[in-house]
């Protein structure tokens, strides 16, 4: 590489005289910074300085958030070049390329992606983000980088699935995050998971759900090595039009496509300094770049040009950027190209420019017209005004359809190898207990022979034999308590039999005038011609028209006889019956038993059958 290569840009314009002009490319090593709002011309100047890297022979990777220039650039690559070029290209959802963040990342560089991915999820997020979500996260990610073929959909398993999160951590080897998982995680009631770990869920889950961006970043293994692209000068062009895209995939996947080429760039640090001056410059653009610039950004231009990454980015405002981002820009950035700005950024720009240009002088800039101040041989110029060279003349033939066509055969898949895989992933690592666990329709428990009893809370339920369980007890060697009897097994509706009739049988009352005794021991006495008080029962025949009302003659019948009996029994103390149920079991003492066996038979009071027939007419 010829270190005083020009990549010419613009062309003076004093004194009438169109001079064109350029940077060197050890200047090219201090990075780039244009500024200028929309429709200025900011496009079309990085537009020329990526053709004349395509066609010098150099690597370089352009990303465009706008897709316009991403696309033009095909049409400048020359025969020779064709298979150089790697078209990242999301919306081709049909051929979706691989691209993990995740691969192969060395125990030294394990934070730098941890703190690029989390940069890049809280610039997004940043309405939503949490020190907690951030804590949990970021162990997360560094329990997955030291975990074979992981890929940035895991991380939602990490938090759902208990068996995976069990086999990554039981491989995690760093003491500080291996102590996370085990002392702390499991402690974490639910809603603190609520709060930290649904927030996570939520936001990773929206990116990783969208087929278009799960099919590229669910992949293991990535289809381009960024440290063989920069090494052997390749072309790696990305399309993340918003319009085809979305803005927050955009972003997100700018942002890790960043952080893997500044990762790339630092592995050279890997190889002795002789080996790392042999190594070729390669050159990044980032057009929009204050959509993918999070905090990592800033070390990026601080420490890539040690590793030949050299930059060059464009933006439409100063606000855009962060504050920490802005300092680096103004602190590192050797080259600074101003098209017309705002008011606000010509106050902060007037500094730089001072006393040359004022900020009036900033904010009434013509179309094209630039004001910038040029790295020459490793010292910054005084500021200078020009103007940025029109577009680049296309080639007579183009080798477009040829390009994307190599490019698909070698860095992409067929959209349902892609799905298969990723449905594989997300199996379970236990499927045979989980298979077990629970019946599920389709499964051979529901099918034909094979199908599992449900379990019914009733009386209809199917029993279980006594010899397959071994741990029911039959009534024969329970010992039960006397105070707490206890409720008889449930029966099923095929073992039900035709109940014993417990109750005594009643021999047949041809004689209604009968007395009726029930016993102790459930015997049943009868005795002809008497009728205890409590049983008698109202003739059907009776002569008064109201069954239910009774004569006057009847009454008075029925008071004299009643007389009577309390005359007999006016110094015994009457006792009511005793009911005994037969269908009730009751334990009592010996001894109540016979004290109300003997209450009752003297309790027990006859009228005579001829008295009975008289109060009812007979």
């Amino acid at each position: 590489m010829n270190p005083d290569a020009v990549t010419y840009f613009a062309q003076t314009d004093a004194r009438n005289k169109k001079i064109p002009f350029g940077i060197k490319s050890k200047d090219r090593t201090k990075h780039v910074y244009v500024i200028g709002k929309t429709g200025m011309g900011k496009s079309t100047l990085l537009e020329n300085m990526a053709v004349q890297d395509i066609k010098n022979g150099e690597g370089m990777a352009f990303i465009d958030p706008h897709g316009k220039t991403a696309d033009l650039l095909l049409e400048y690559v020359p025969a020779e070049r064709i298979k150089d070029v790697i078209y990242f290209a999301p919306f081709d959802t049909e051929h979706p390329i691989s691209f993990n963040v995740m691969e192969d990342v060395g125990p030294s560089k394990r934070h730098l992606v941890a703190n690029g991915l989390m940069s890049s999820f809280k610039k997004i997020w940043v309405d939503m983000w949490s020190a907690r979500m951030e804590y949990i996260l970021n162990n997360i990610l560094l329990a997955l980088l030291e975990y074979p073929d992981s890929t940035i959909i895991g991380v939602n398993r990490m938090l759902s699935d208990k068996d995976y999160r069990k086999k990554v951590v039981a491989n995690v080897s760093d003491p500080s995050v291996k102590s996370f998982w085990v002392d702390e995680f499991e402690k974490y009631g639910e809603r603190y998971m609520q709060e930290a770990g649904a927030a996570i869920q939520n936001k990773i889950g929206q990116f990783v759900s969208n087929p278009l961006v799960r099919n590229i970043v669910g992949q293991t293994k990535s289809t381009f090595d960024i440290r063989k692209v920069m090494d052997d000068r390749k072309i790696l062009i990305i399309n993340l039009s918003k319009g085809l895209v979305g803005e927050a995939n955009a972003n997100l996947l700018g942002s890790m496509l960043i952080t893997k080429i500044y990762l790339g760039a630092m592995s050279r640090a890997d190889v002795s300094e002789k080996v790392l001056q042999s190594l070729p410059q390669f050159y990044l653009y980032v057009d929009e770049f204050q959509s993918f610039a999070n905090e990592s950004f800033a070390d990026i231009l601080s420490e890539a040009r040690k590793y030949k990454l050299n930059l060059t980015v464009a933006h439409q405002y100063i606000e855009q950027m962060s504050e920490e981002v802005r300092d680096a820009v103004f602190g590192n950035v050797g080259t600074m190209i101003v098209f017309r700005v705002g008011a606000f950024d010509a106050e902060v720009l007037e500094k730089e420019f001072m006393p040359t240009f004022t900020a009036e002088d900033l904010v009434n800039l013509g179309f094209v017209q630039i004001y910038l101040k040029l790295m020459i041989d490793g010292v910054a110029s005084s500021p200078f005004s020009a103007t940025s060279l029109p577009p680049i003349a296309k080639q007579e033939t183009t080798y477009r359809k040829e390009i994307l066509e190599n490019s698909r055969l070698m860095f992409t898949h067929p959209k349902e190898e892609v799905e298969a895989e990723i449905k594989a992933w997300h199996q379970p690592i236990n499927s045979r207990q989980v298979a077990s666990s629970a019946p599920t329709f389709g499964s051979k428990n529901f099918a034909g022979d094979n199908r599992q009893q449900a379990v019914v809370p009733n009386q209809f339920a199917q029993p279980k034999r006594t010899d397959s369980a071994p741990h029911t007890k039959t009534p024969h060697t329970t010992a039960q308590p006397k105070k707490t009897p206890q409720a008889e097994p449930m029966k099923s509706a095929s073992d039900l039999k035709p109940r014993k009739n417990d109750m005594p049988k009643m021999p047949p009352q041809s004689n209604p005038f009968e007395t009726i005794k029930v016993a102790g021991d459930g015997k049943i006495e009868t005795k002809p011609q008497s009728i205890s008080l409590q049983s008698l029962k109202p003739k059907e025949n009776s002569r008064t028209p109201d069954a239910k009302v009774p004569s006057k003659e009847n009454l008075f019948s029925l008071k004299q006889a009643l007389a009577s009996i309390v005359d007999k029994s006016k110094n015994e103390k009457l006792v009511p019956e005793r009911v005994v149920n037969p269908l009730k079991t009751e334990t009592v003492k010996e001894s109540a038993k016979e004290t109300q066996k003997a209450e009752a038979k003297e309790n027990l009071k006859e009228v005579p059958e001829d008295v009975l027939r008289k109060i009812l007419g007979a």
